[in-house]
């Protein structure tokens, strides 16, 4: 099994069809503004190769009904990978992107990257079997990692939590396992804005903001309907503007960073501070409980319950984290901010107080129709954003 080489033409056919969803030949001839007879012979030739399918018949508007073309999901197999600070998820999809099996564990991104990536190929290799399928039946890889990546080649540039990663090729090593397979990495964030964009609360819109907070904190910008990634594919590291010249020293060498001092770890070590110096009961309590040591989804359900501390904590994450939202919103004007990552599960009041503080230092027009709210995808993010992923670019990057 292997991808066919597309011309020019059948290429923006499939395109058009991804895009815009199943159709008749008559409606891809006005798409393409090409002739019925074009068409049909585009058609023919995808439906050969197995691209495309006729799925049945459309509504007749004057004649016999028309058949209707869709992607054929049986052509292969793509998998979309989410590598997160301490998790990796995966799934298997077909090609039209739906989902047909999942996983997930725990894993350590500073390990070295041939031993996270080869239990990567492994599970996926796992996957296929389950679905009677062998390795050259995966045609697509889309993966999202946590950290800067230079796109389209891959690499990843100083990554802060995985340095040793720099450099390596991903895409040399996967398609060692995998032959066959086309293989698309991106920064994580990315992925889930994409993931935000196709199937979840992005759908019809222009421009919004997908921000993760996790261990770190990144953002993914859909502009005009599209990944927006910059010139050198680091665009929404939003996580390292600074919020304090005179603060702590970060892991990437500056002072100050708003993930630093508002990420994950920052609410953790803000509650432990609490704990140590005897301001919460409550916090010193759960600290007991979990032999020495305190998290922000603690934090969170604490808040929930009333403690002074830990609310006064949420609030300071979310004092800075929609500070900087509110420059962003000012300068782009986004339609929505989905927030995502691990730290958004530790409930509304942090969802409050991010909102809070963007809206009242972002200005009245920019946030008249403004909607942030948790990602409706949650988890599912960066897995449907890997495959989506890959699958938008599979036959460009095989032509």
């Amino acid at each position: 099994m292997t991808l066919p080489n597309l011309s020019e033409i059948e290429l923006l056919a499939v395109e058009r069809i991804r895009k815009h969803g199943a159709m008749s030949r008559t409606s891809l001839a006005k798409l393409l503004e090409i002739s019925q007879a074009s068409v049909t012979a585009i058609a023919g030739n995808l439906l050969e190769e197995g691209v495309l399918a006729e799925i049945g018949h459309g509504r007749s508007v004057g004649g016999r009904r028309p058949l209707i073309l869709d992607i054929n999901p049986g052509l292969g197999y793509v998998a979309g990978i989410d590598i997160g600070a301490t998790s990796v998820d995966l799934a298997l999809a077909d090609f039209r992107g739906e989902i047909l099996s999942r996983d997930s564990y725990q894993a350590d991104v500073r390990v070295p990257p041939e031993v996270l990536l080869e239990k990567i190929n492994q599970t996926i290799i796992k996957m296929l079997k389950v679905e009677g399928a062998r390795p050259e039946h995966l045609l697509g890889l889309g993966m999202g990692v946590p950290g800067p990546v230079q796109y389209p080649e891959g690499l990843l540039i100083q990554p802060p939590l995985m340095p040793i990663w720099e450099g390596f090729s991903i895409k040399s090593y996967i398609k060692n396992q995998f032959p066959k397979v086309v293989p698309c990495i991106d920064n994580d964030v990315n992925i889930m804005a994409i993931g935000e964009a196709k199937v979840g609360g992005g759908i019809g819109m222009d421009n919004f903001m997908y921000v993760k907070i996790g261990t770190g904190i990144g953002c993914g910008v859909i502009m005009h309907g599209e990944i927006y990634r910059g010139s050198d594919g680091c665009a929404g590291d939003i996580g390292h503007i600074c919020i304090d010249y005179n603060g702590p020293v970060c892991h990437c060498g500056n002072t100050g960073c708003l993930e630093y001092m508002a990420a994950g770890p920052a609410i953790a070590a803000m509650a432990m501070q609490a704990a140590e110096s005897g301001e919460s009961e409550h916090l010193i309590k759960r600290m007991q409980e979990n032999g020495g040591s305190l998290s922000s989804i603690d934090v969170g359900e604490l808040a929930a319950a009333g403690d002074r501390a830990s609310i006064r904590i949420i609030n300071e994450s979310g004092k800075m984290i929609g500070g900087v939202l509110a420059g962003l919103v000012n300068f782009y004007n986004p339609q929505a901010i989905f927030i995502g990552g691990g730290v958004s599960k530790i409930g509304h009041q942090f969802l409050s107080a991010i909102r809070q503080y963007t809206l009242r230092r972002a200005t009245a027009l920019s946030t008249r129709s403004l909607r942030i709210d948790y990602s409706p995808l949650g988890d599912d993010a960066g897995v449907y954003g890997a495959i989506w992923l890959v699958l938008e670019h599979i036959f460009a990057l095989v032509k």
